[in-house]
């Protein structure tokens, strides 16, 4: 085989590859290798180029006894660390004196270490969700079998705390559920006319007992001449339920919702409608607004958990907007309040 027909060979593979022969030096690399591995490394010691141990070691076995091989290369791409799983197949009759050589490809797996990351954080997030209500549960129980057995104070105290506890883990498993049919429905684009005037009224009705009970004032401030949106009516009214929600648990003593359409949104570059959530509370520290819509992050832990949060609110109303083409935004500066907006395509 000549040079010529071991670059196209190596050319044809969709993966970066490269050839190294009886010499351990590089007599082949194709044009993802050279992204991988650098440029001008035809030519040069293998060990010069693939320094970790597992992969050197790999290639002098495949070369040496002719077997098949994998190993595990780590990188940087300047963004963030990759891994690659490394196939090694030994190939007779080509390289230095038609010794043989080993043809080395990297598999780019860094998707889906990271997709199995998120499944084990996931996991892990549960179950210390649900872990601490148990824990309190079982605690209690054991104490109304033994020493609050015949302390009906106690016991009605006790019952009403676990009712609570209970109460967290029935809105955690719900919370959970929405988040998978959320996800599972986020690419397929729902039809319906939603009118977000009626939407945001009714939301607000809804929750007004709940802004009464904190000593919060709730406004909204609508167009007179409506429109309607493209949209799932169901889970726009869990994405406003959820924001105002939040705004009167953690926003100060006045939330103001204002609906406004405009002819051309450049975030979204179509006519959109603009919802947007505004409270006077403390706000939050901008360190926290990139992460605020991942599964289970809370700005506040303790407060959030005081209040019956869930850390999964931010993160179905994020698959929601996705599902409708839109986009959320938050904007909030320590002590000056913050302003939710939520842009939907018309």
């Amino acid at each position: 085989m000549t040079t010529d027909q071991i670059d196209g060979f190596l050319a044809a593979i969709p993966l970066p590859a490269v050839m190294v022969d009886q010499t351990e030096r590089f007599i082949a690399v194709n044009s993802g290798a050279e992204t991988l591995l650098g440029q001008a490394i035809r030519g040069r010691h293998f060990a010069t180029i693939l320094r970790q141990p597992s992969v050197a070691t790999a290639i002098e076995a495949c070369l040496n006894d002719k077997e098949s091989r994998t190993a595990r290369h780590l990188s940087n791409d300047g963004a963030q660390d990759t891994a690659y799983t490394v196939t090694l197949r030994y190939v007779p009759g080509i390289g230095a004196v038609g010794g043989g050589a080993a043809l080395v490809c990297f598999d780019d797996i860094t998707e889906r270490e990271q997709a199995s990351q998120m499944r084990r954080d996931f996991v892990a997030n549960v179950s210390h969700e649900l872990r601490t209500p148990l824990t309190a549960l079982i605690g209690f129980i054991e104490t109304l079998r033994g020493p609050a057995k015949d302390d009906s104070a106690a016991r009605d105290r006790f019952l009403t705390i676990m009712e609570g506890e209970a109460s967290r883990m029935n809105r955690l498993v719900g919370d959970l559920l929405s988040l998978n049919r959320v996800e599972s429905e986020e690419r397929v684009r729902p039809k319906q006319s939603v009118d977000l005037a009626a939407h945001l009224a009714t939301t607000l009705k809804t929750l007004a007992p709940v802004a009464e009970a904190r000593g919060v004032s709730m406004g909204l401030k609508v167009p007179q001449d409506s429109a309607t949106v493209t949209g799932d009516p169901d889970q726009l009214q869990q994405v406003f339920t959820n924001l105002v929600e939040n705004a009167v648990k953690y926003g100060g003593d006045r939330v103001l919702v204002e609906l406004s359409f405009t002819e051309r949104e450049p975030s979204v570059r179509v006519p959109a409608a603009r919802v947007q959530v505004i409270d006077n509370g403390p706000g939050i520290d901008p360190v926290h607004l990139p992460r605020l819509t991942e599964r289970f992050y809370r700005a506040d832990s303790h407060r959030s958990r005081e209040m019956g949060g869930t850390g999964l609110g931010l993160a179905i109303v994020k698959h929601i907007i996705n599902r409708h083409r839109g986009r959320l935004r938050v904007e909030s500066d320590l002590g000056q309040g913050s302003v939710f907006t939520v842009i939907l395509p018309k």
